[in-house]
């Protein structure tokens, strides 16, 4: 029986999309049989979180999922797990470029019998906003699928040489039939004796297992540009897996995830902060030190300032990737409420509180209305 979808890729039922797509980039990366190529299994189980992918990635089908199971898919000629429903809806190459924009399986240029590229791959990388606002260098460790240095990238046995794949007759390419709900459909599709080459070792390569590529751990050395945003990927062209030999090789994508700071919110280039003034102090006004990500700022407080009052400071914002002016940093006032007084302190404001008139309170120009949207904006 196939195994629930939910399972397979870890997500709960009332997962969103973007938690479905986050969940098989995940599981997709560990399991591509590019990158465990000793694993016998690895194909069986990649193709399994497709399938999952498959399903819940679709409105209808995880719909009629959810009503009916894997029955409820196969009575309605959807697919889903189990191997023939999947193989009616187009290719898992089709599936991962769609998600990772050709991340795995080697881009496109290269028809059944050609020099395949390498496929493109992604590792992240976490920075602190400050490095966000200065930029940082950053090591990124990684898996990538290289030409085996025993055999050169040909598979076979130093010493020994290639012959014609007796599966597709040197072509590189098979006709296999799949029964869908339409009938028996012939595809042509890559030969998976020799994965498209045409050619098969004689003796295969002890290293590589006649594959010609293996993992090969990497370190690299990455420049993040000052500015860059959460979610944010920098492309490394030819940085990804190895293509045979004529082809290009794969791109690696650096995807930065900028940590949150307890001290700012950022909206685009913009930073906004909060800063507590003492209820006395905003009505005599003062000058406060506002804590920005570069350095200490003064920033003048008006005599009578109101809660929730903006002092905006022109340019003192997060940086523009690739130049140009800063944004700014929005620094709200917190008009605060003392707590915990003393006597002397209780006596003094008494002695205000009784001094006060309501023309001092209310601003004459200001409606009932304006008041009730300024108090519920800053709710």
């Amino acid at each position: 029986m196939p195994r629930d979808p939910y399972e397979v890729l870890g997500v709960s039922r009332d997962a969103d999309e973007a938690q479905i797509k986050k969940a098989f980039r995940k599981q997709a990366r560990t399991l591509h049989p590019d990158v465990n190529p000793d694993d016998p299994d690895a194909q069986e189980r990649f193709r399994e979180v497709a399938e999952a992918y498959e399903i819940l990635s679709d409105a209808e089908r995880r719909a009629t999922f959810d009503r009916y199971g894997h029955d409820g898919l196969k009575q309605r000629g959807m697919g889903g797990s189990g191997g023939q429903g999947f193989e009616g809806f187009g290719s898992m190459q089709d599936l991962f470029g769609a998600v990772f924009g050709q991340a795995f399986g080697g881009g496109g240029g290269a028809g059944p019998g050609g020099p395949r590229p390498g496929g493109d791959l992604a590792v992240e990388t976490e920075l602190t906003l400050k490095q966000a606002l200065t930029g940082a260098r950053v090591s990124v460790e990684y898996q990538v699928v290289a030409r085996c240095e025993t055999c050169t990238g040909s598979g076979a046995k130093p010493g020994t040489s290639t012959k014609t794949c007796a599966q597709c007759g040197g072509h590189g390419v098979v006709d296999r039939i799949s029964r869908t709900p339409f009938g028996e459909m012939v595809r042509r599709v890559e030969c998976d004796a020799c994965q498209g080459r045409g050619r098969v070792p004689e003796e295969p390569c002890g290293d590589c297992r006649g594959q010609g590529l293996k993992p090969t751990a990497r370190t690299l050395e990455v420049d993040i540009p000052a500015g860059i945003a959460d979610g944010q990927r920098i492309r490394l062209s030819g940085r990804g897996h190895q293509g045979e030999p004529g082809a290009p090789d794969g791109d690696l994508y650096v995807v930065v995830t900028v940590m949150p700071d307890a001290r700012f919110v950022r909206e685009g280039d913009d930073l906004i902060t909060v800063v507590p003034v003492a209820a006395p102090r905003a009505a005599l006004g003062e000058t406060i030190t506002v804590e920005a990500l570069d350095e200490p700022i003064e920033v003048e407080i008006p005599a009578g300032t109101q809660p929730g009052k903006t002092i905006t400071l022109r340019g003192r914002g997060m940086p523009r990737i690739g130049g140009g002016r800063r944004g700014d940093l929005h620094v709200v006032v917190d008009v605060a409420i003392p707590r915990r007084l003393n006597e002397r302190q209780r006596e003094l404001l008494r002695e205000l509180a009784d001094s006060l008139d309501d023309g001092q309170l209310d601003d004459a120009d200001e409606s009932v209305v304006g008041r009730l949207r300024r108090l519920w904006r800053k709710s």
